[in-house]
């Protein structure tokens, strides 16, 4: 997947690299992509997997309110359905516990966190229906 082609050999944060491929396939504009930065990280404290935090952008994007094909109910479901299907493989949406035990700079959270941005941008594809 593309996705995990940016994390891994282009640079771009966990968050970055799903923007980035939603941006690639024509889901969301170009300037979504620095929103993305801020996720990376976990929203620069560990919390939140930024990833997931990338994906839930594209969602309330795509759902939200003022959006012609949502509202503010719909973009929650699907944000809903999104955190469920990731905890089906996945105790924890938080990347501090997504990761523990793991150096920030080694080769296992680096592979770790390319198995998240692709688990994330497949789950996106399902809860949004286009191809991610």
């Amino acid at each position: 997947m593309k996705a995990v082609e940016y994390f891994t050999e282009q640079g771009y944060s966990c968050a970055e690299s799903v923007m980035q491929n939603a941006i690639d396939e024509g889901i969301v504009p170009k300037e979504l992509l620095p929103v993305a930065s801020s996720f990376s990280g976990g929203m620069g404290s560990g919390c939140l997997c930024g990833a997931i935090g990338a994906s839930q952008c594209i969602i309330g994007y795509l759902f939200g309110k003022n959006n012609s094909e949502g509202n503010d109910y719909l973009a929650r479901a699907k944000a809903r359905e999104f955190i469920e299907e990731f905890k089906k493989n996945h105790k924890a949406t938080c990347c501090r516990v997504l990761t523990a035990g793991m150096d920030m700079a080694s080769p296992e959270r680096k592979a770790h966190c390319a198995n998240m941005v692709d688990e994330c941008s497949k789950i996106l594809k399902d809860i949004i229906k286009v191809k991610v």
